[in-house]
């Protein structure tokens, strides 16, 4: 019965653990995620959503519809995080190549 407790208390850690983990998207030159196509990337309430600038341009993170607004700066290069506390869809684009070219969906489910 002890080892049952152990091994239970040990497989909810590692869920757990996977739940909070943060999700990478990357943010190359006019474009999230990948060159073609709107992405939507989905997250658990409570996850960490982390943009790493990887192209040459100045990128922002800018949400445009959603439940709660946030912008991450201009940036060139590093990261930019967010813990995702409300759920629902957030449209996100960068301000300076604008949403015709570089946009994407966030659902936080």
């Amino acid at each position: 019965m002890r080892n049952l407790i152990v091994i239970a208390a040990g497989t909810l850690a590692v869920l757990a653990a996977t739940a909070m983990a943060a999700t990478s998207i990357n943010v190359g030159d006019d474009y999230y995620v990948r060159r073609s196509g709107v992405p939507t990337v989905s997250v658990n309430k409570g996850a960490t959503v982390r943009w790493r600038f990887i192209g040459d341009s100045p990128h922002t993170v800018t949400v445009s519809k959603g439940p709660v607004k946030f912008n991450s700066g201009v940036k060139s290069s590093g990261t930019y995080s967010k813990k995702m506390k409300k759920r629902g869809t957030y449209t996100i684009y960068c301000t300076i190549h604008g949403a015709s070219t570089q946009k994407m969906k966030l659902v936080v489910k």
